[in-house]
């Protein structure tokens, strides 16, 4: 009786392997495929908006004096703005993180369950990167909205309506970045969606 508890015993734990989860509940679901697809996502919306914000120059001709006596060409470019410098760096790194994250999202893909430390490594990241694009997004565009809008209070005047081109390519620039910090806030919550099954 005894030789048949002990066997029935050495079973059981053969069937629950070193990962945690037993052969009939089967391993934790793996969205690493679903991961990869939104980082490269993550990857060609900053890859553009960084093209579109980088390309952004317009020259015009502005009258300081009535014509023809007086008229200057002033440029306006994205470095002439701490803010859309600001959203440049932070693009740019954006790139370089979802390059590296899509390398490691292949890497994981095929194995059956990626351990917890990895997701929540991920979670980690992915919030520190959301953060910085956010705080990115948030600062160009409330230049651009004074840009846009001007500000009558502290005699800001606006200038989109004299740079069209070089507005449309910011605003397109601010877009496509809020699109991509949206794409890293979805990767946190599937991170933690998958690291909540996993502990259940």
């Amino acid at each position: 009786m005894a030789a048949t508890e002990m066997t029935d015993t050495l079973d059981t734990v053969k069937t629950v392997p070193e990962s945690g989860y037993t052969t009939s509940d089967g391993p934790p679901p793996n969205y690493f495929r679903i991961d990869f697809l939104l980082r490269l996502l993550l990857l060609v919306s900053a890859v553009i908006s960084l093209v579109v914000l980088v390309t952004s120059k317009e020259s015009e001709v502005i009258a300081v004096l009535p014509q023809p006596f007086g008229a200057i060409i002033r440029d306006a470019k994205f470095n002439y703005s701490p803010a859309f410098i600001y959203l440049v760096v932070a693009l740019a790194v954006a790139s370089l993180y979802s390059i590296k994250t899509m390398i490691f999202s292949c890497a994981v893909m095929s194995r059956p369950a990626p351990s917890a430390k990895i997701l929540f490594g991920l979670i980690i990241f992915d919030i520190l990167m959301a953060a910085i694009m956010a705080s990115a997004v948030g600062t160009a565009g409330g230049i651009g909205y004074l840009g846009l809008k001007g500000n009558s209070h502290t005699n800001w005047a606006k200038f989109c309506d004299i740079y069209g081109k070089f507005c449309r390519h910011v605003a397109a620039s601010i877009i496509l970045s809020l699109f991509a910090s949206i794409i890293l806030v979805l990767l946190v919550v599937l991170s933690a969606y998958s690291l909540y099954k996993r502990s259940n």
